[in-house]
Parts: structure tokens; C-alpha cells; sequence
């Protein structure tokens, strides 16, 4: 097996739930070794019971691997520790001294009492790169309050902007809160561990839930501050691009993304209404976007009169962006997710079906490729081996 990128790395994985695994279980998948400590009060990371549904034991019992843990736990060992004994203490600061990265997701303040807090470790260990990842940083007049993914979701706007025009301000359906700030965590010690190389310096990297998702506001952030009024729900309509949302067909739903004045003349063609693309009202995307509500419901009519498969193959047969709104099944079963290896088998002999299908790492690599040397741990189940090493 060809050695990942950051072979030789050793990361001390002292999170929880979404966004720090999200972050360990990339670079673990880049080839790092991830030690993730597990609380043996508790039964270890809460997501092991947030099920069903769960991966099934040999007996027909249901597991501690409930496929939310899954999702974001392999490429790593799992070490029961009790952080709360003063001998658990001494062990994260043994397995601290031996690694290059320590993570963590506790409230600010809250490993200060264990020794464990960014500065006691830093003082004693200058070369970590230290992470902290909370709802809102360490600083602030809201630092001392939890994180959650819905809550990073509602105090940072998006879901402002979610949902239809008339209705209910809506969260996405995935912790997408968490895995984005565990992507941009995973980039901060990417860049703090290439200062450490080139100075021997460590350093602690603050980074709050709400501060990345009011970052990937984006363009309607942008434009809030650019005009200063409210940006409105828009379902699933584009701000400033139009036609660029779904359309219903005959037999189920189907993405128009006309990016472009010539795209929109191509899918004026396919409809059969080239006086559509001649209209002085619609001929330019910002004519388009200032009398949007009298353009979207003529070609809402025109499209519900064609199937799914027609319409996608007329329109890519005239180079308009168009695809299907896929369910899971659908996306799973894709021949693309499939030649993509975005669909992977990961082998455990204690699964009744002999091992667990969890998604695919996105990332290709021509020299270094991602790898899947562990499927996600059973609870503490590394333990003794990991904590025989430390011994002298």
C-alpha cells in the first residue's frame, strides 16, 4: 500500500459527534495515524447511540457502530480514557508527547481543569498544533455557549436564505455546520503543521461553528453587505441567475442551470419558444432576473409537458446544464459514483454482512492516494495495543 501523504503523522483525536471527527477522518484518510480518545464513563463519542440504524453484530444485535459514528470515525483507533482521573490525565499527556496534532471540541475553558487546555499543553509540548473547535470560539460574549450544528445553522443565516419564498426558514438536512468547520479545520493544521516544519514553532488554532458557516454565506452574504437590505428565501431559485433552479416534468423533477445569454437561447430552442429568447424582457440574465415571475411559470408549463429523460437529453444534446434530482438509491447505484469509488466496502469480521458501506473520500491523488486501512472502531477497542507502546 502506497504511503498516504502525511504518513508519519500522529494526530490525538479528543472529539466528538460531526466536526472534529470530520476533520480526523480526512486526515486519517490522507494517511496520518488518528488515536481517538473515547470517554469509558459515557460509552464513547454520543454518536455511537445516535441510531437506528446501526451495523449489526453476528448475533443479530445491533452494535456501537450506528452509521451517523460511521460516517466520519475510520482510519482511527479508538482508546478508552477517562480524562476525568488524574491518571487518564497523565496518559493524554504521554500519547500529547508523541503526537504532532491534539483536537478537541470541549467548551472554552473546559479542559483547563484536566491539564489539558491549549496553553498547559503547549508550555509543555511548543511543537503541537493544538485545535479547538466550539459553537461560537473561545472569545466573545458568546463563547461560553454550546455548539450545535442547528444552532451554528440559525445564528449564522443560512437558514435565513433556506426554504421556500412563503415559508418556514429550513436547515439543511445534513450537519453541513459541522463538516464545513471540520473541513476548514482540517486546512488550519495543514498550515499551522507547515509552520511548525519550517520553525519548530506550534501553535493553538481557534475556530468556531458560526464563525465558518458565516463564512460560506458567500455571494448572498456579500450582497446583504453590498446593499444592505435582506436577502430573501428563494426555494430553489438562484439570486442572480435565471432559469438556474428545479423544474417539475411529467414523472418527477429535473435541474436547469442556464449559467449564460447563449445556454438560454439553446433551452429556448429545445422548448420550441424561440420569441422567449427574442423577448426584450428575458433576452439577458439580468432582463431575466428583474421579471423573473413572468418568465418561471411559462416555462414551468412547457416543462411539466416533457419526461425527465427528454428533457435531459435534449438540452444536453444542446449543451445546457440539466440534470435529475437523484434520491440516495439512485446516487448509490450511479455508474459515475461507482467509477468514482465514492461508494466503499471496509472490512469487520465481527458485522454480520462481514464488513460496513460508508461513502468515499472525493480527494485523487496521482502519487499519494487516500487509503482505508480501518474500518470505524467498536468502542475502546484499541486500547491495550495503543497504551502498551507508551510503556518503557
Amino acid at each position: 500500500m502506497t504511503p498516504g501523504a502525511l504518513d508519519g503523522l500522529t494526530i490525538l483525536d479528543l472529539s466528538r459527534i460531526l466536526a472534529g471527527p470530520t476533520c480526523t477522518q480526512l486526515l486519517g484518510d490522507l494517511g496520518a495515524t488518528v488515536i481517538k480518545i473515547e470517554n469509558p464513563a459515557t460509552g464513547g463519542d454520543d454518536t455511537r447511540t445516535w441510531g437506528p440504524p446501526f451495523a449489526m453484530g453476528k448475533d443479530g444485535q445491533p452494535t456501537d457502530l450506528s452509521s451517523y459514528f460511521m460516517s466520519s470515525n475510520r482510519n482511527k483507533y479508538s482508546v478508552a480514557v477517562d480524562i476525568a482521573d488524574p491518571e487518564g490525565q497523565a496518559t493524554i499527556q504521554a500519547l500529547a508527547a508523541t503526537a504532532d496534532v491534539v483536537i478537541e471540541n470541549f467548551k472554552p475553558g473546559g479542559l483547563k481543569k484536566y491539564g489539558l487546555d491549549h496553553q498547559t499543553m503547549l508550555k509543555a509540548h511548543p511543537g503541537l498544533v493544538y485545535c479547538s473547535i466550539s459553537g461560537f470560539g473561545q472569545t466573545g460574549p458568546n463563547a461560553s455557549k454550546p455548539g450545535y450544528d442547528l444552532m451554528a445553522q440559525g445564528y449564522g443565516g443560512i437558514m435565513s436564505l433556506t426554504g421556500e419564498r412563503e415559508g418556514q426558514p429550513v436547515k439543511v438536512a445534513v450537519g453541513i455546520a459541522d463538516v464545513v468547520c471540520g473541513m476548514y479545520a482540517t486546512v488550519g493544521i495543514l498550515a499551522a503543521l507547515r509552520h511548525r516544519d519550517k520553525t519548530g514553532e506550534g501553535q493553538h488554532i481557534d475556530l468556531a461553528l458560526v464563525d465558518t458557516q458565516v463564512s460560506w454565506l458567500i455571494n448572498e452574504g456579500v450582497a446583504h453587505l453590498t446593499t444592505g437590505k435582506p436577502r430573501p428565501r428563494r426555494g430553489n431559485e438562484h439570486a442572480t441567475i435565471v432559469p438556474y433552479q428545479t423544474f417539475e416534468v411529467s414523472d418527477g423533477y429535473v435541474l436547469v442551470a442556464v449559467g449564460n445569454d447563449t445556454q438560454y437561447q439553446r433551452f429556448c430552442d429545445y422548448l420550441g419558444r424561440p420569441d422567449l429568447a427574442e423577448d426584450a424582457r428575458f433576452a439577458t440574465n439580468p432582463g431575466r432576473i428583474e421579471n423573473r415571475t413572468a418568465l418561471i411559470p411559462e416555462l414551468e408549463a412547457m416543462l411539466k409537458q416533457h419526461s425527465q429523460a427528454d428533457v435531459i437529453a435534449g438540452l444536453e444534446a444542446r449543451k445546457v446544464p440539466v440534470g435529475p434530482v437523484n434520491t440516495l438509491e439512485q446516487v448509490f447505484t450511479s455508474d459515475q459514483v461507482q467509477a468514482r469509488e465514492m461508494r466503499i466496502d471496509m472490512p469487520r469480521d465481527d458485522i454480520d454482512r462481514g464488513g460496513v458501506e460508508l461513502i468515499g473520500n472525493p480527494l485523487k491523488f496521482s502519487k499519494t492516494p487516500v487509503t482505508y486501512r480501518r474500518a470505524p472502531p467498536r468502542f475502546g477497542q484499541d486500547t491495550d495495543a495503543v497504551l502498551k507502546k507508551l510503556k518503557p
